[in-house]
């Protein structure tokens, strides 16, 4: 087991209640990362359902939770032979913080020889990622910043998408990197759920700076990936009002789409 495995372990009390511990290590200042949120709440629809994979979540960020103990609630929507669709809950002191409607089936493994299974069909990446020897890791955080996730997973950043750093935004939204967890770890859908929100908020290459909160994400499983490093490619399509969407794709080293994402959030103040 790895300590993103044991720091996302759910635990069953009864038929509907999971008992979970939120880890310190996945934290970005006062806030606990939201992919990890979604991770530890699908390890508990996971293990409810027949089906062994959570093909489709739409999660709704209610409140910051604290670090520690909480519980994820499940109940059974809906379950058939091919698909079960679940709504849960993660509470603490009753005060409910993340919920999300899960919809869980089973695909197939990673299997380069295999032949396709009915029609097929995909669309280009929608952006070209340089070699990853030519990428850059952003600066290692002040330790007062908190930023304990920085060490759980490695993102290798496309130049121009961090120009932000040196004041020097694209004045696109976008963001683009590789991405594998610190601790070796081949990806599979938990890791998947860490990744599509692992990206800096697209906003940041078009001018924008601060704190970014999530307010709503949906996001596919659409295959099991291969071993590597994956490759995020994100970007936004209208910014305003004080709200912003973000778009990810993430593709697996064999170069296949396996998660899309889609979130709304809220502009930062720097």
């Amino acid at each position: 087991m790895t300590k993103f495995d044991d720091a996302t372990q759910a635990i069953r009390v009864d038929d509907t209640t999971y008992d979970v511990c939120l880890d310190a290590a996945y934290t970005m200042g006062a806030a606990i990362h939201g992919g990890y949120l979604m991770a530890v709440m699908l390890r508990a629809v996971v293990d409810d359902s027949p089906h062994e994979h959570p093909v489709a979540t739409s999660a709704q960020f209610l409140r910051v939770p604290k670090l520690g103990p909480a519980t994820v609630r499940v109940d059974r929507i809906k379950s058939g032979r091919t698909t079960t669709v679940t709504r849960a809950t993660m509470v603490q002191d009753d005060t409910p913080f993340l919920t999300a409607f899960v919809t869980t089936a089973t695909l197939r493994p990673y299997d380069p020889g295999a032949e396709p299974d009915g029609l097929t069909w995909e669309a280009p990446a929608r952006a070209t990622m340089p070699p990853i020897e030519e990428c850059r890791a952003l600066p290692a955080p002040k330790p007062e910043s908190n930023m304990a996730l920085n060490a759980q997973m490695e993102l290798l950043f496309d130049p121009p998408t961090i120009g932000w750093l040196t004041g020097e935004p694209t004045g696109r939204p976008e963001s683009r990197a590789y991405f594998r967890m610190a601790e070796p770890q081949d990806p599979d859908p938990f890791v998947l759920a860490l990744a599509v929100d692992a990206l800096p908020p697209v906003v940041f290459s078009a001018g924008a700076r601060g704190w970014a909160p999530t307010v709503e994400l949906t996001w596919y499983l659409r295959a099991l990936p291969a071993p590597g490093p994956l490759v995020l490619i994100a970007d936004g399509d209208l910014i305003a009002e004080g709200w912003f969407d973000e778009n990810v794709e993430v593709r697996d080293s064999a170069g296949r789409l396996v998660a899309q994402s889609r979130q709304l959030a809220r502009l930062g103040r720097g």
